[in-house]
């Protein structure tokens, strides 16, 4: 299964464009994260992709 992990960095970008290119690629299963600044173990959604 190939999954796909997405974040942007604030609220105001829009993810859109990376769902696409992902299911492209394959994606079974897309994470996506609106975050910004956080570190790697500060994300829940990154995480839970893991």
């Amino acid at each position: 299964m190939r999954v796909a992990y997405i974040r942007v960095s604030s609220i105001d970008q829009n993810e859109q464009r990376q769902i696409e290119e992902m299911k492209k690629f394959g994606a079974e299963r897309i994470f996506i994260e609106k975050q910004s600044g956080a570190t790697i173990t500060h994300r829940p959604v990154f995480q839970e992709a893991l």
